[in-house]
């Protein structure tokens, strides 16, 4: 059975993928479902100082190098929204947006998302003022106020990570004090540009098409603070309230605690045969790196015995993991490592990747780039040309300067009889947008990533021309998911046109649409919508 596996794992956090790389170097096939972007929420932390062995790393390098070590070992990775789950039999079924699945044993590791804490304007206002994600939107707010509602590690944290772009910020706390570490607290405390206000709960917040005013309540003597931002400016307000547990999948199983978070035993096993649970989703006192990978660890030797149990009890052998482990050696001779090569962009692990993904791709694509004399029009022809030189299937056309570009420098995806597939990229697609944009040629080739019928015929059906821009930072995680969904349909239906802008390079756009939040969706320059999407949900608001 092809898509037969020892275990699938539901999120590609640290959790799971520790599971993932304990499982596979023990020789069980392991598949690694994600919705967003592999890697969870500690991608949004600059600096992580306090997983033990590491003095200095940020939570993006730390879990692509997880990534990269349980894919040495042979476990195997799907962007994919996991959508039902079914424990009938001793072998179980997963329905993901790109195909149906089988295992002996699932591993819930689908972590949590944030919370929102509900004063009156926040549904409104998000993405036009309200934020969530430090990481993605702190730039956004150069040389303006910040609002922090919360008084935990993150508000702590984060806070002090918006000073690098706020001109004042200021941390408002339910409580008589940060309920973080003491070291984390000082931190945010003594800091010149913020300020902390305890006992004080934000309750409202308004505007027009940005945010203008704030209000919030003293909960000891009742006074009422409006704090309004100088005249002709906005201001931010991000919120760090905790997160909720992602556990629709589980919802009716019976396994969640009072605050729906899953409930397991000391070998992270539910109850539900065949589930178990690790990492932010699970009932637990701390939630931190650390603590999410002992989950993955502990769940991942119990579910070894449970697969091993079934392939006996069912006579089934899913497929072995393919080992990648680069050739070491070792002794008193051992050779010195090679240099690292002196490409700008793609390193062999890199280039490793992209050539699955060439061998894949069922026809030639023309890439043609629109350039400028701006730095960055350099670049993303020094981008481009490495990564053609890599495949035969991949050629350049440089667009002559008095062609029509039109938010130039950007690169758009094409046949070679010169037929648009309808995908573009403006600025240089680095950071989180590399992997969309590798998706991007794979969709544009063929034969892409697989689609339901349902959406399929949906997207087919669509007569009236839908030019989607969708502005996007390149550190924003949660940016890729609606790229990725917009390409897909651009790649299925000629009349719909799906380009990517890199902000940073636009800031014009920013302006025209007042964006304070990304991912920024426009849809035929008239619906602006904040958020990531799925081809599901982009299909309903184009309804």
């Amino acid at each position: 059975m092809e898509h037969l596996y020892d275990v699938i794992v539901i999120g590609g956090g640290p959790a799971g993928l520790t599971a993932a790389l304990y499982l596979a170097r023990a020789r069980y096939r392991v598949l690694v479902v994600e919705k967003d972007h592999f890697g969870g929420q500690i991608t949004i932390t600059a600096e992580v100082v306090n997983y033990p062995g590491v003095e200095h790393t940020s939570g993006t390098a730390l879990t692509e190098s997880m990534c990269r070590q349980a894919q040495s070992f042979g476990a195997e990775f799907l962007l994919a929204q996991a959508e039902s789950l079914d424990f009938t039999g001793e072998v179980k079924t997963v329905k993901t947006s790109r195909g149906v699945f089988r295992a002996f044993g699932i591993l819930l590791a689908s972590g949590a998302h944030p919370r929102m804490i509900g004063f009156r304007g926040e549904e409104a206002f998000k993405g036009r003022g309200v934020a969530y994600c430090a990481t993605c939107d702190g730039e956004f707010f150069t040389g303006r106020d910040i609002i922090v509602a919360g008084g935990g590690f993150a508000a702590a944290e984060e806070s002090v990570f918006l000073t690098r772009y706020a001109r004042r910020v200021t941390i408002l706390i339910r409580g008589a004090d940060f309920s973080c570490a003491k070291s984390v607290a000082d931190a945010a405390r003594s800091h010149e540009k913020i300020t902390v206000l305890t006992n004080t709960e934000l309750e409202e917040a308004g505007g027009d098409t940005a945010l203008r005013y704030a209000r919030w309540r003293n909960t000891q003597t009742g006074e009422i603070t409006e704090y309004r931002p100088p005249e002709g400016e906005s201001f931010g307000i991000f919120v760090f309230a905790g997160y909720e547990p992602a556990v629709d999948l589980v919802r009716d199983l019976n396994i969640l605690d009072e605050r729906s978070y899953v409930i397991t035993g000391g070998d992270q096993k539910t109850g539900v045969e065949g589930l178990y649970a690790a990492g932010d989703v699970c009932v637990k006192n701390l939630r931190q790196v650390v603590t999410a990978v002992g989950d993955g660890a502990k769940a991942a030797a119990a579910l070894e015995k449970y697969a091993q149990a079934l392939r006996e009890a069912t006579g089934l052998r899913p497929i072995p993991p393919v080992t990648r482990l680069p050739p070491r050696e070792t002794g008193p001779g051992k050779k010195p490592e090679a240099p690292p090569e002196s490409d700008n962009f793609f390193t062999p692990e890199i280039k490793a990747r992209l050539a699955e993904v060439f061998e894949k791709m069922a026809r030639p694509l023309v890439l043609h780039l629109a350039l400028d004399e701006r730095p960055v029009s350099e670049e993303l022809r020094r981008f481009m040309e490495e990564l053609s030189a890599m495949t035969d299937k991949i050629s350049l056309h440089i667009l002559p300067p008095e062609s029509p570009g039109g938010d130039t420098p950007w690169v758009g995806l094409y046949l070679e009889d010169g037929t648009s597939r309808g995908i573009a990229f403006h600025g240089v697609p680095g950071g989180h947008e590399f992997n969309s944009f590798v998706i991007g040629l794979y969709n544009a080739a063929g034969p892409g990533q697989s689609l339901e019928a349902e959406l399929e015929q949906a997207i087919q059906a669509i007569e009236t021309p839908i030019s989607m821009k969708i502005l996007v930072s390149l550190s924003c995680t949660m940016c890729p998911e609606l790229v990725m969904a917009a390409q897909r349909m651009a790649t299925e239906n000629p009349r719909i046109i799906a380009e990517a802008y890199d902000l940073n390079h636009f800031p014009d756009l920013r302006e025209q649409y007042r964006v304070m939040s990304v991912p920024c969706l426009v849809i035929n320059d008239n619906i602006v919508s904040f958020g990531k999407k799925n081809i599901r949900e982009l299909l309903g608001l184009l309804e």
